[in-house]
C-alpha cells in the first residue's frame, strides 16, 4: 500500500532514469532528438505520478501502461543514439538497464492493482 507516489520505488527508478538521460544528452548538439529522448524520459515518472494521483486503480494502471511505453521508447532511442555515435556502449547498456528493471516493477504493479 503506498500512501504518496513517492513511496513508489518504480517511480524513485524513473527519476534516476531521466537524470541518467539528462545527464547523457547534456552535451549532445542533436537537440530534436534529445529534446524527444529526455521528454520520454521525464513521461515515466510523471505518468506513475499522475496515475497514482487519480485515485482509482483502473485510471491508475492506464498510466502504468503509458509509463512502461514510455520505458521502450527510451530504450528504443538509446539503441538508436548507439547506433548513430551518440552515445557509447556503457552508458547505452546502463540506460538500457534501468528501462527493463523500471518495465519489470510497473509490470508487477499493474498485475497487483
Amino acid at each position: 500500500m503506498f500512501f504518496k507516489f513517492e513511496d513508489i520505488i518504480a517511480w524513485q527508478k524513473a527519476i534516476l532514469l531521466g537524470k541518467n538521460v539528462y545527464d547523457a544528452f547534456k552535451n549532445s548538439k542533436d537537440y530534436g532528438f534529445t529534446n524527444q529522448i529526455q521528454r520520454a524520459a521525464v513521461s515515466v515518472s510523471n505518468n506513475i505520478a499522475e496515475g497514482f494521483e487519480r485515485k482509482s486503480n483502473n485510471e491508475f494502471k492506464q498510466f502504468l501502461y503509458i509509463s512502461k511505453g514510455s520505458c521502450g521508447e527510451v530504450r528504443s532511442m538509446i539503441y538508436l543514439a548507439k547506433e548513430i555515435g551518440l552515445i557509447n556502449e556503457e552508458k547505452s547498456e546502463e540506460i538500457v538497464n534501468q528501462t527493463e528493471e523500471i518495465t519489470k516493477m510497473l509490470i508487477s504493479l499493474i498485475k497487483t492493482l
